[in-house]
């Protein structure tokens, strides 16, 4: 007889919006196992699962810390209730939680402020008692005992006391009857039960015990504070993006490279820091796809997208936001895992905005085949092999721009638009390898630029910082003979270094914050680098902060219009690297806004 062994969920703390999957692990009448799904559509031997979940409403609700969601609330900021700023932000788990999130919270506070005072309210009426050190004199301790029948601030509750039955002061409604579920704001503070049990087919009667689960408490999804696109020009975008996705004018485009961190390096091992229930795929990629999403970004450049991710997650939700998806998988020659989780590079443009015109694959494994074939002697192939063998790839996409050029010197031309998207090898000990990968991929892209008259972007994630011969290469189309990096050659394929140059005018897109005037770009450049005219970090771990991801333009034919704002180490909680409950990857993405202008003729 169908039989269950065991049920379990990969991550036990709920969150509003991410789907929870359990694992049923099941025994077949002929003893055999599986995880199957065995719905009353498609009974096996007469037999078939019946699933239900359940919140579990105690008389004593509980309110969840606004910075550390997984745990308790103790005390609620006053000046929040007053405001009437969102409840869930005014709940901390304790006295140092509220002081060491001041810096962050009175942001809260202040916009409140304004917004009161352009109503013509009394600002001081409530918020001139408060410190500015942040000081626990603005919050009231929540308290209560097993005993209390709700939360109580001062003598007013908080909450209503909850309907109870007879079994001992617990209520369960039932929220679902499938074998997942996604937790709704309504859950919050709640914890869930999932109920899976054997049906006979015909009598519908359950056979044996039903196998239960409880979770934690369901929590919100964490909010971070919202990225703002920053003219360069002058006049500041201020306010998010708009809900039509329209921020821009017709004749220019947005942007967005994303290294999202696929789930097959997101170990507990490396980022131990992170919430076990914030590393989990299913919440990182609503987390993700949420960011994305917001973005309204008319091009989509993604690395570290999992193969399967892809498939069964990103082109999929995507395609419901006017996307079309073309995507490249790095190569298998190296990579030994399973192959539907070989991650790579996913390139996305919204199709009211964009058509697809070609596609090309860069493997940088055949490129290497044939240097060797060449420049290697026949002694050292292997060796050769084995060094520049690793596996990454790049995605050229040539688009048609279905947008009006506004000011263009041929309104009637086509428009016509390449992305490369890449990412390049991650071992900094292989730096010839990667000034090699780079090189390759200029090469060929001078190639497309000698047989069309078109525009170029450069994005992705190339592993190299500022200054580095990669970085040089792209930005100044030359690397100084001298340059430390090229010491690194064992095979010689970086010589004569005079070869190591371009003739695309590719420029950071990022650099154009130094060159900008405003305020909004002048706050940026205290996140920029002058030395290197880059940001000052675009991936942020305990073990590594600095910039390795980089949009590069022909500035001959866009130019940059706004860019979105970088984060800086105040942005994040001091106590915390990336990847983290907001930002769900340790890179954090790139957006810029260009406008197509006449080619430069010399």
């Amino acid at each position: 007889m169908l039989s269950v062994l065991r049920v379990h969920l990969p991550s036990d703390i709920p969150i509003v919006g991410c789907e929870l999957s359990p694992y049923v692990l099941l025994r077949r009448p002929d003893k055999t196992f599986t995880t199957d799904d065995v719905p009353e559509s498609a009974p096996l031997d007469g037999h078939f699962l019946r699933y239900k979940w359940y919140r579990i409403q105690s008389d004593r609700k509980v309110a969840v810390c606004s910075v550390h969601p997984s745990e308790q609330a103790t005390l609620q900021c006053l000046g929040c209730v007053k405001a009437k700023i969102p409840v869930a932000k005014s709940y901390h788990c304790s006295p140092k939680c509220f002081s060491d999130a001041w810096q962050h919270h009175r942001v809260l506070h202040d916009r409140a402020a304004s917004a009161v005072n352009e109503n013509g309210n009394e600002e001081e009426e409530i918020f001139g008692r408060f410190s500015s050190t942040g000081a626990g004199v603005i919050s009231a301790s929540l308290t209560g005992s097993a005993s209390s029948t709700s939360l109580i601030n001062g003598s007013t509750p908080l909450y209503p006391t909850a309907v109870t039955q007879r079994s001992g002061g617990e209520t369960w409604f039932e929220v679902g009857r499938s074998k997942t579920y996604t937790p709704t704001t309504d859950d919050i503070g709640h914890v869930l039960k999932f109920e899976c049990v054997v049906i006979d087919a015909e009598t519908k009667l359950p056979v044996g015990h039903p196998n239960t689960l409880l979770t934690s408490r369901v929590i919100p999804a964490p909010s971070p504070s919202p990225r703002h696109l920053i003219s360069v020009g002058g006049a500041d975008m201020m306010g998010q993006l708009d809900s039509d996705g329209r921020l821009s004018s017709s004749g220019t485009f947005t942007v967005l490279s994303y290294n999202i961190l696929s789930d097959s390096y997101a170990s507990s091992e490396l980022y131990s820091y992170c919430p076990s229930w914030a590393l989990s795929w299913p919440y990182r990629r609503q987390n993700l796809l949420r960011e994305i999403v917001g973005y309204r970004a008319d091009i989509v450049c993604l690395q570290e997208v999992q193969c399967d991710h892809f498939d069964e997650f990103f082109a999929p939700e995507l395609d419901k936001h006017g996307y079309q998806a073309l995507y490249k998988r790095k190569t298998n020659e190296v990579y030994s895992g399973n192959i539907h989780t070989i991650d790579g590079c996913a390139t996305f443009f919204r199709r009211d905005r964009f058509s697809h015109v070609k596609k090309y694959e860069v493997e940088f494994n055949k490129a290497a085949q044939s240097l060797t074939e060449v420049a290697v002697q026949t002694t050292q192939k292997k060796v050769a092999l084995n060094r520049l063998v690793k596996d990454n790839v790049a995605l050229i996409v040539v688009l048609e721009a279905k947008f009006t050029n506004q000011g263009a010197d041929n309104p009637g031309k086509r428009q016509l638009l390449c992305v490369a998207n890449t990412h390049v090898n991650v071992q900094q000990e292989l730096k010839d390898v990667k000034i090699w990968q780079v090189h390759t991929l200029l090469k060929g892209l001078e190639k497309i630029a000698a047989s069309a008259d078109i525009p170029m972007l450069v994005c992705g994630d190339f592993n190299s910082v500022p200054g580095s011969a990669p970085h040089s290469l792209l930005a100044m189309g030359k690397v100084d003979p001298l340059h430390p990096d090229l010491l690194v050659d064992p095979l010689a394929i970086l010589r004569p270094h005079s070869k190591l140059t371009h003739q695309l005018p590719l420029v950071s897109a990022y650099s154009a914050f130094l060159r900008g005037i405003g305020l909004g770009s002048e706050q940026q450049r205290r996140r920029m680098d002058p030395a290197t005219n880059e940001p000052l970090f675009t991936n942020c771990t305990r073990d590594f902060i600095g910039t390795l991801d980089y949009i590069f333009y022909t500035a001959d034919s866009l130019t940059v219009e706004s860019l979105l704002e970088l984060l800086d180490e105040d942005s994040l909680r001091k106590d915390t690297a990336l990847p983290s409950p907001e930002w769900s990857s340790d890179h954090i993405a790139l957006l810029a806004e260009f406008r197509c202008v006449p080619r430069t003729r010399h």
